[in-house]
């Protein structure tokens, strides 16, 4: 397989370009996973998880060098002062800002979450979603999540009824044959655990022809 692309590096952490299609660590399947490909391409050194993204999604992961490296950025999340920006193909036109509201539920069963209007035992999720290239078929979003609710992104679209390209569980019309969806986690901003300075970690886009050519629409974007 063709080596990870490091975003960055750090004594402490590792930022890193997931292609969509693998896990984030090992799972039932067995596949190859991106701790275990970081492992290898490491000669052996240990990495930690400090956050997840779902296998069809692609963008910047960021992993521990140490288990109290691991464990400040967990804190960060476990504070919501990690920021993540997500961009994302939707299906339809968004034609203008907006935040989407609601309560997500999670479907075991049916590995899947549901936007529903109850309270209850119930995550609150806060989705800003701002458009940045329109085609004939398709926006491109930038999206910045609230909340950390399982599928949140993908399930809030989809009931706005701006589903995620290829992502047929939240609504899409058709999958992709490799089973990926269009959402790519774009950039990630934290603090160092051993400085307390602030970084951002920007990933590029997929190189694929719908992103080419919407993102060829968007000054200085890449």
């Amino acid at each position: 397989m063709v080596p990870l692309r490091i975003l960055w590096s750090h004594d402490d952490l590792l930022a890193v370009w997931k292609p969509s299609g693998i896990p984030v660590q090992p799972d039932p399947t067995g596949d190859a996973d991106l701790i275990s490909l970081l492992q290898a391409q490491f000669n052996g050194q240990r990495f930690f998880v400090t956050h997840r993204l779902d296998r069809p999604v692609s963008g910047v992961v960021l992993v521990a060098r140490s288990s109290p490296a691991a464990e400040h950025i967990n804190e960060q999340f476990r504070q919501r002062s990690v920021r993540k920006v997500y961009w994302a193909i939707v299906e339809g036109e968004v034609a203008a800002p907006i935040t989407l509201e609601g309560s997500i539920q999670r479907d075991g069963r049916a590995r899947k979450a549901r936007v529903v209007l109850t309270d209850g035992a119930m995550v609150k999720a806060r989705l800003s979603v701002l458009p940045i290239a329109k085609g004939d078929r398709y926006t491109l979003v930038d999206v910045v999540p609230e909340g950390g609710a399982f599928h949140q992104i993908r399930a809030q679209l989809g009931a706005a009824g701006w589903p995620i390209k290829g992502d047929v569980k939240y609504g899409a019309r058709r999958g992709e044959k490799d089973r990926s969806i269009a959402l790519h986690a774009r950039s990630i901003a934290f603090r160092m655990p051993s400085t307390g300075e602030d970084v951002v970690v920007d990933a590029p886009a997929p190189e694929a022809s719908l992103w080419n050519a919407l993102l060829a629409l968007v000054p200085d974007q890449g």
